[in-house]
């Protein structure tokens, strides 16, 4: 297991300070005001998660599904994290990888508040027992939880509190908007926005650059490229935008994604 964000030597400093730069990336100095990043840092590595940060209060966790369709997997989730608090979108893929994002978590002197699942798959709630476990308050829509329960193998448990639409979600003095703009590659795909870093979280409802659709088993294709531009008018003020899968980048993966699902004359 590979460690990049010293505890020992960054002890007093917050997660998201300036203090401490991960190897190989370069970060502001410290200036009383909030860094500009033109680079995302690694703050912690294994062989199972990596925790980038992409923004002041702002981090992707990125862990692994193993799938008989696409092999390894890597599934990209959020943390925000605002004084001693964190929130967390999507859970990682697994238990032994969720125990590792808390454990880090718990390190830097962070609690994780709340999680999140953005839709029904494994790799939105594949360690949401180590949460629960843990007692840590557990959301997702009703839809999510309805579809969960519909699963005839379903092995996950169900989040604690169901919510219909929206949700504002507070994380320390800040709060992150959670809300659903229809169907795409699941019928209860949510998008998760933390406005103070301009962050979209866009889950499995949003592409890399140059990705391929992907496991449509639940998708509805007609639909999706309707939906990503309802988001893209909500969130004109994004500046970030992290899919489910994949690296994340701007605007340009809204654009992609809907180029991608976009109907062909006569269809």
């Amino acid at each position: 297991m590979k460690t990049i964000f010293t505890i020992a030597a960054c002890a007093a400093i917050s997660l998201y300070s300036t203090g401490c730069a991960s190897e190989g990336k370069q970060q502001s100095p410290s200036t009383g005001q909030e860094p500009s990043f033109t680079k995302d840092s690694v703050v912690y590595q294994s062989d199972k998660l990596i925790i980038t940060r992409i923004a002041p209060q702002t981090y992707v966790h990125t862990s692994y599904l193993q799938t008989n369709d696409f092999g390894k997997v890597p599934c990209n989730g959020m943390v925000v994290v605002d004084g001693t608090d964190a929130a967390i979108f999507d859970t990682p893929a697994n238990d032994s990888s969720a125990v590792e994002l808390i454990d880090y978590l718990k390190a830097q002197h962070i609690k994780t508040t709340a999680v999140v699942a953005t839709h029904f798959h494994g790799d939105c709630v594949g360690g949401l027992k180590v949460f629960q476990d843990q007692h840590i308050p557990s959301y997702a829509t009703e839809q999510t939880i309805s579809l969960l329960q519909q699963q005839p193998d379903n092995k996950f448990p169900l989040p604690d509190h169901p919510f219909t639409g929206t949700l504002e979600l507070p994380v320390g003095k800040e709060k992150v908007s959670i809300a659903y703009y229809g169907p795409g590659h699941t019928k209860d795909n949510v998008v998760a926005y933390f406005a103070k870093d301009k962050v979209l979280f866009g889950g499995c409802l949003i592409k890399e650059i140059d990705a391929t659709k992907g496991f449509l088993g639940d998708a509805d294709t007609l639909a999706w490229s309707g939906t990503v531009q309802k988001v893209k008018s909500a969130y004109a003020d994004a500046q970030f935008i992290i899919p489910g899968h994949g690296q994340w980048g701007g605007k340009e993966l809204l654009d992609y994604t809907m180029k991608l699902f976009a109907l062909k004359a006569g269809q």
